[in-house]
């Protein structure tokens, strides 16, 4: 089953012209998931058609919504823009809820947790997060309408100042959503975009890698340059691995070798003792006992059976959320862009 999900998953991440590159066995898969893709998009069509017309009913939370999606394969953020907006959310002096449907092994969620220890953000995790966000609003409250005015207020008299919350009272929901579109319509969609409103502000951002922590010392902050002249071998579970792989390669390592998992999967010791096998083969090659680096999400997903890599070193790999300016959109107009949500929104 694994081997199909990853092969599904290469197939997902080719672009349509790159297509006739793939082996005969993954060009063989792609009616199947052409006609499956069919399927799909009639039946979002029906459901929204049956929301429109009334059939199905739409639930509103008492706090104003903020959904952040993927627009294409996973792997390109959209937890750590959750994050990034919660911690503005929590500087802004407001409580946020996180809501996310904890695929898999939770290993998004669990990091959001570790990320936000310490912060009033809180997070709900399941399917029915109507469900969920009716639990949290029942166990601490949520501001109503004068109370996120007020808020507002004092946001709106200095923003230059951090703003602390004094009550576990919920003011916002941010939601982990896993929309997501085939790259090829990125462009129809900018279209659609830009015909619902021309200066419709588009952000870029980008994972930038901060340091290193040793699995079995989440403390330690090792420097990016720990990795550089030596043999590197990358794994990871995640959407889009070759971006993980991309910035290990840039840090300037001897040699990368990398091994790729379908998202969340789980690592069971079958999958150690092949890593072991490829880490023994580097070692023989180069002389030297190589490093083996995961990501954050690998490393929450499950941290106790990384440490089975024994004699090898595992480090795992921390980034921060960064928005590069472009076209004059930089972070300050992002700030800027959340303050008005929150002014439409609070007032």
């Amino acid at each position: 089953m694994e081997n199909l999900r990853r092969l599904v998953g290469e197939i997902a991440q080719t672009r349509r012209q790159d297509l006739p590159k793939l082996s005969p066995l993954q060009r063989s898969f792609i009616p199947l998931l052409s006609f499956s893709s069919i399927i799909y998009g009639f039946a979002l069509f029906v459901r929204h058609q049956l929301y429109y017309f009334g059939f199905f009913h739409r639930h509103r939370l008492p706090v104003p919504v903020i959904s952040v999606g993927n627009l294409t394969w996973g792997g390109n953020g959209k937890t750590p823009m959750v994050e990034f907006i919660a911690h503005w959310f929590i500087k802004s002096g407001v409580s946020p809820l996180i809501l996310t449907r904890g695929y898999a092994g939770g290993d998004e969620a669990k990091m959001l947790q570790r990320h936000l220890i310490g912060t009033p953000a809180k997070i709900g995790v399941g399917a029915n997060r109507i469900a969920i966000a009716a639990c949290f609003f029942g166990r601490y409250g949520y501001l109503d309408s004068r109370s996120r005015k007020e808020c507002f207020d004092r946001l709106h008299t200095d923003l230059n100042v951090e703003m602390r919350s004094n009550t576990d009272k919920i003011g916002a929901v941010i939601l982990d959503d896993g929309l997501q579109v085939p790259s090829r319509e990125l462009k129809d969609i900018e279209l659609m975009i830009r015909e619902v409103k021309k200066n419709l502000p588009i952000f870029l951002t980008k994972l930038a890698p901060s340091y290193f922590f040793e699995v079995k010392n989440y403390c330690s902050k090792l420097p990016l340059t720990v990795v550089s002249h030596m043999a590197v071998f990358c794994v990871s579970a995640i959407g889009f691995a070759s971006a993980f792989v991309q910035e290990i390669e840039k840090m300037g390592p001897l040699y990368v070798d990398r091994l790729g998992f379908s998202d969340h999967h789980w690592f069971q010791y079958k999958d150690i003792v092949m890593m072991k096998q490829r880490l023994r083969k580097l070692q023989d090659e180069f002389g030297a006992m190589p490093i083996v680096v995961v990501t954050e999400k690998d490393y929450d997903r499950d941290p106790l059976i990384l440490r089975l890599m024994d004699p090898y070193k595992v480090l795992v790999l921390c980034c921060q959320l960064q928005i590069v300016p472009s076209g004059g959109h930089t972070e300050k107009c992002f700030n800027k862009l959340l303050k008005q949500f929150m002014e439409v929104n609070f007032s």
